[in-house]
């Protein structure tokens, strides 16, 4: 099972645009190929609207991202878009990979890496797999803002809906 696709499309809009290439073009391709990945699991899982708003206020921080199925949904994203290994853990070369693809420079992309490999350290004990990568995912967030990397959202939501 997987992990990180939605810190990984939202960190590399927010890394890849915000510090290497401030483009529109760039978060809009980018947020593009993530719409396309969350409607295919979100037909798949039969995801509702609480499960698609957790994954749009992803960034803020006081938004507290608690329901089972989030995470659940954030490991198909992971799976179509081939970021984790035969473990369900990220596959570190395709998501440096990922990251570069969509704009990010070498070191922004092996900082996002580090830090999402350093969260899932921290949580590789949970046995429900949809729990862990939520807390995975909260991780990341925290580590992002810590950066401030992290996008706006109403960047994210405007460049969502124009592509819909």
């Amino acid at each position: 099972m997987g992990t990180y696709n939605v810190f990984f499309a939202f960190v590399l809009m927010a890394a890849g645009v915000r510090e290497i290439e401030p483009s529109k073009d760039a978060m809009k391709y980018i947020t593009s190929g993530f719409v396309k990945v969350l409607e295919e699991c979100k037909q798949e899982l039969n995801m509702n609207d609480r499960i698609i708003a957790d994954l749009f206020h992803y960034w803020k921080l006081d938004y507290t991202l608690l329901n089972r199925d989030t995470g659940c949904a954030i490991i198909c994203m992971s799976k179509k878009l081939d970021l984790l290994d035969d473990t369900g853990r990220m596959h570190h070369g395709n998501a440096q990979e990922f990251a570069l693809k969509h704009g990010a420079g070498e070191e922004v992309a092996s900082k996002i890496v580090t830090i999402i490999h350093d969260c899932e350290k921290k949580f590789e004990r949970d046995d429900d797999e949809c729990l862990r990568v939520l807390e995975v995912a909260k991780c990341f967030r925290t580590g992002i803002h810590d950066l401030d990397w992290q996008p706006k959202v109403e960047v994210i939501v405007s460049e969502v809906f124009t592509d819909m």
